[in-house]
């Protein structure tokens, strides 16, 4: 009775649409189509669009690690803005290439590459406005993750250290693999993470004391530990397994409407910043547009007739 009144009040605004039917699901090839960011070669990245509307951004440097250098901090900015902007785009997987998933800063790199990491030819107020611009852009490489309006899914393998912890923690679900092991390792190298661990980890595991003991001991933790302690929410046997249900999940999320899980994603993000209140509020005014999307009376309709809603690019 309830889902025929919600049926009713959609045919009297003049919501419902013609019958969906299935040769339009997600399965079809004729959907699929590459993001913008697969036509550019990344240096330090490699991206491409394994199934419909979902595309996988791997850290290529396995030689060295993956680690950080100079050209992955500019290109981490430059693709999630431009897989933010696509529309062919609905959620984005990060995993990767090789022996492990990061081991965070490249710093020998960084101090070749970017002459303002140890500058001693100016005075300190002036190395210090140097470092204090490199470190507010690298800390945008990953809020852009944070900032980009699809759900991000990370597929972490053996270690994450360092920086890696920092890209992780912005992300918005992750997936680790049995042999992951997780290290804030900032505090053996004589400084303080800098790039988004201090600020999102307490606040993605809920649990200020163990965020503290991690950061301040830079111990590894392991994928069960990892597990319990909610840094991850699923672990998986190997890489490859991690990987395969990052993009299954991804796959799954890309069916909706991403209408929805857009604005599910801001909504989010903003709460965690603000008080209930005003993530109400945000909310409340957010829906007054959101509900009156196609997307409301194609998901309804599928509901009733069993199948498979196909919903518009944004």
């Amino acid at each position: 009775m309830a889902s025929r009144s919600f049926h009713n009040i959609i045919a009297a605004r003049g919501l419902l649409c013609a019958p969906i039917t299935a040769r339009g699901t997600m399965n079809s090839s004729k959907v699929l189509a590459r993001p913008l960011s697969s036509q550019k070669q990344y240096e330090t990245l490699a991206v491409s669009t394994p199934h419909p509307y979902v595309a996988h951004v791997e850290l290529n440097r396995p030689s060295k690690g993956n680690a950080m250098n100079a050209a992955f901090w500019r290109e981490m900015v430059e693709c999630f803005k431009v897989l933010g902007g696509d529309s062919d785009v609905r959620v984005i997987v990060i995993s990767g290439r090789g022996k492990l998933f990061s081991g965070g800063l490249d710093l020998q790199s960084c101090m070749t590459e970017i002459p303002e990491f140890f500058d001693m030819g100016k005075d300190a107020a002036r190395r210090a406005r140097a470092l204090g611009s490199l470190l507010t852009s690298f800390q945008q490489s990953f809020t852009q993750i944070e900032q980009c309006p699809q759900p991000v899914i990370a597929a972490i393998h053996n270690a994450c250290i360092g920086g890696a912890i920092d890209l992780t923690t912005a992300c918005d679900i992750r997936y680790c693999s049995e042999d992951a092991y997780f290290q804030v390792k900032e505090v053996d190298i004589g400084m303080a993470a800098d790039v988004g661990t201090l600020q999102r980890l307490p606040k993605v595991v809920g649990n200020e004391s163990f965020a503290k003991d991690i950061c301040y001991t830079a111990r590894k933790v392991y994928s069960k530990e990892a597990l319990m302690m909610g840094l991850v929410s699923r672990v998986l046997r190997d890489k490859d397994s991690c990987v395969e249900a990052a993009l299954l999940t991804a796959q799954t999320i890309a069916a909706k409407s991403p209408v929805a899980v857009q604005t599910t994603k801001e909504v989010f993000n903003y709460s965690r910043d603000h008080p209930v209140a005003d993530s109400l509020n945000h909310v409340r005014l957010l829906n007054q547009c959101m509900l009156q999307s196609e997307d409301v009376a194609k998901a309804a309709q599928a509901a009733m007739t069993k199948e498979t809603p196909v919903f518009s690019k944004l």
